[in-house]
């Protein structure tokens, strides 16, 4: 988005640091009123501009070292349930519809590679569920970021 201001981009830039930070400390870091910075991240929540939930916490820290990325095909008169049915399942922290071969990805996190097997049988095991390939995270070299794209013309 462009229409984000020099103000609106130096909150989001230091919240992308540090997504839970207060407001207070944040007007603070940037010299700035603390009703103005409220007010604007109101502003920009209420746009629908700010994810849901955080994926701040990494996974590791609960007991979930291993991570993996779900390919799923589903078939389409059964979706709905089949997302209802994913959606249940608490290893799945993420499920974005994709074009292509497979229907769905679905980010998942797992203790180790046996939970992961349980976690995919179990994926197999819901109605309309066709097939999945999953593909382990062995790296991660760029984590899930933003604030580059605040600086962009």
């Amino acid at each position: 988005m462009t229409d984000y201001d020099a103000t609106d981009q130096r909150i989001l830039k230091d919240l992308d640091d540090a997504p839970r930070r207060p407001a207070a400390l944040l007007a603070d870091r940037l010299g700035l009123a603390r009703g103005t910075v409220q007010a604007r991240l109101a502003r920009i929540r209420e746009a629908g501009r700010l994810r849901l939930h955080s994926t701040r916490i990494r996974p590791e820290s609960l007991g979930y070292s291993t991570r993996a990325f779900v390919m799923v095909s589903v078939d389409q008169t059964t979706l709905d349930h089949s997302m209802s049915d994913l959606d249940a399942l608490p290893e799945i922290i993420e499920c974005v519809a994709v074009s292509g071969s497979d229907d769905i990805i679905c980010q998942v996190i797992a203790r180790d590679n046996a939970h992961l097997f349980e976690v995919t049988q179990h994926m197999m095991k819901i109605p309309g569920i066709q097939r999945t390939s999953t593909s382990i995270v062995l790296q991660e070299y760029i984590e899930l970021r933003m604030a580059q794209l605040l600086s962009r013309p």
